[in-house]
């Protein structure tokens, strides 16, 4: 522990670092989609998807620099690590590896944050502890607002038939963290228009996946023998053993009671046993403070209290279920959104082992954005995060390496775009269609070896690629200027960069020292070039004057990797001989 200052996670690598090419975004139009809004707006392109490796594209689009600073939302869904290979994800990896591949791109992530944004990564309890105090790291510990448990699964089906090693799985965790700043956390709350100021209102926990069936049962005039035995099955679970007593007692079958809905709604409370509930049907004055108490002590369903029948000494119930009316406020434990049951076929995309379903995306932007703001999702998967944040009005960057890349989020995107995917959150945003996103993917390597093993300048690469691609590598901000044909970017209002294929004698040096002039600097990247003797001139041959910036040729950095990285350039690679071959 000797020279520690700090409480920090320590593992095999964790002082390695990669050394990334920023990668030049390429366009492909034809891949993008667009189409007017119903009110007939134009459709709108600033949202991004890439496709590529997700560490060299957050690289790339740090590199951009319109986007550092830029990102209020982010959400990723990183490989769990779990040893269980998945069809569109293969996350059984060695926890250093993970770490250190999972540490790399949320830096990354991090400084394109704004001041003000919000982290959020959805993880389960194998690598959560870990991920916690990766995330303490990189945000500040100070800087971690909640983890939230989201409930995944119920307990029901074969998970429940033998636990065997491990207890069974019913939740995950998303970790939430900000960059800084005091963000303001936006929480949907029932419609005050929604309840009626004379009414008092209790809270019952109902079982949110059956209660469909329920309130079709709560709703009839006459329930039979059946009908009663399966609302007692619905209901028993989560309460006593006197619920069925009730049902039994009650000659409920063949009765035609007017009342019965809400009647046994009121029976329910009972069989449920809370004070604060049974002292109602003693006391019609029962104060305010008490009515909140029963409403902490259940979730799920709400009866509204209309009065008081004090010849039946109970009171008349309305039943209001919560899926409905409940106001939206689930604190850290998320209980109230359905993970199971069509979330597979969300956006008509068919990804059952990694999709997360559109109301958990939605919850976590409204949350803390305004329609406008920019989403960022680095392991895009399915789409899911693109989808929701274009139906909220949302500007959005996706990143996914693999073939459904075109295979899924391009048709799941498109329907959105044309107001053709009927599913998710669709009807809750209101999305009607219209917007647009502009596909791109990451250029080559700059630097590849010819037949003799030296490296040359790629022969994709075109002036302007090159100039985009060397300006980055010089930590420039690429930004060509329309007048001076040797401003290819910044890095302050004074210093400029120049990068050519050519070389450069004596005397064009001394034509481009002219016209750059006093007061200003400019870096020169070219073939070859003559002795300078310029003072507002530094000349750099390419490609020894990027060679050992990164490591070349490197397309994946992915989490499922399978080979050794090539070999890191050395000091010996390097000589001031070295040729290059001139972009076309």
């Amino acid at each position: 522990m000797a020279g520690k200052t700090k409480l920090e996670l320590t593992w095999i690598g964790k002082d390695e670092r990669e050394k990334l090419e920023p990668r030049v975004l390429i366009e492909d139009e034809a891949m993008g989609h667009s189409c007017p809004a119903p009110d007939g707006s134009l459709g709108l392109r600033d949202n991004i998807l890439i496709k590529g490796d997700n560490l060299l594209a957050l690289k790339a689009l740090e590199a951009e620099g319109r986007f550092k600073g830029s990102v209020k939302v982010v959400y990723i869904d990183p490989p769990y690590n779990i040893n269980a290979a998945q069809d569109n994800y293969d996350d059984g990896l060695e926890h250093s590896i993970w770490l250190s591949l999972l540490r790399d791109r949320i830096e990354l992530i991090y400084r394109l944050m704004t001041d003000d944004g919000v982290f959020f990564t959805q993880i389960d309890d194998r690598e959560m502890p870990y991920l916690t105090v990766l995330c303490d790291e990189i945000f500040g510990r100070k800087n971690r607002i909640n983890i939230v448990a989201v409930k995944m699964s119920e307990a029901s089906g074969l998970k429940m038939s033998h636990v065997g090693s491990r207890l069974p799985k019913f939740k995950e965790f998303v970790l939430v963290y900000k960059k800084g700043g005091s963000p303001k956390f936006n929480i949907e709350k029932i419609p005050a228009a929604d309840w009626n100021d004379e009414y008092k209102t209790v809270l019952l926990g109902i079982d949110r996946e059956k209660s469909d069936r329920l309130k079709e049962l709560m709703g009839q005039d006459t329930i039979s023998v059946d009908e009663a035995s399966e609302a007692n099955s619905i209901l028993e679970d989560g309460y006593t053993q006197s619920i069925s007593a009730f049902f039994k007692a009650q000659s409920i079958a063949k009765a035609k009671q007017k009342d019965w809905k809400y009647e046994n709604a009121w029976r329910i409370i009972q069989a449920v046993g809370s004070s604060s509930v049974l002292r109602l049907a003693k006391d019609s004055s029962i104060a305010d403070q008490e009515i909140a108490a029963a409403r902490a002590s259940r979730g799920g369903l709400a009866l509204h209290l209309t009065g008081f029948d004090h010849a039946a000494k109970q009171p008349r119930i309305q039943v209001i279920f919560a899926d409905q009316h409940l106001m939206v406020h689930p604190g850290d434990f998320w209980s109230d959104i359905r993970t199971t049951g069509g979330v597979g076929q969300e956006g008509g995309m068919t990804f059952p082992k990694g999709k997360k379903p559109e109301a958990l995306i939605k919850r976590l932007i409204q949350m803390v954005s305004n329609p406008g703001d920019l989403v960022l999702d680095s392991f895009a998967g399915s789409g899911t995060t693109g989808a929701v944040a274009h139906k909220m009005g949302r500007r959005w960057i996706m990143v996914e390496l693999g073939d459904h890349a075109e295979t899924h989020i391009v048709p799941r995107l498109n329907k959105v775009i044309d107001g053709q995917d009927p599913g998710g959150v669709t009807e809750a945003t209101g999305w009607k269609g219209g917007g647009g996103y502009r596909y791109f993917h990451l250029a080559p390597s700059l630097l590849e070896k010819d037949q003799w093993g030296q490296y040359v300048i790629s022969k994709e690469y075109k002036p302007e690629m090159l100039a985009e691609a060397v300006s980055k590598l010089m930590g420039f901000t690429y930004a060509p200027s329309q007048d001076y044909f040797w401003r290819h970017g910044h890095s302050t209002e004074n210093d400029y960069i120049y990068v050519t294929t050519q070389r450069l004698t004596h005397d064009a040096l001394r034509k481009l020292s002219h016209e750059v002039g006093e007061g200003r600097t400019l870096l020169v990247c070219c073939r070859a070039h003559d002795e300078n003797t310029f003072d507002n001139l530094t000349v750099r041959k390419i490609p020894h004057a990027v060679m050992a910036k990164c490591e070349w040729g490197r397309d994946d950095y992915s989490l499922n990797i399978q080979e050794a990285p090539s070999e890191p350039i050395t000091e010996s690679d390097l000589d001031d001989d070295d040729t290059v071959e001139a972009a076309e």
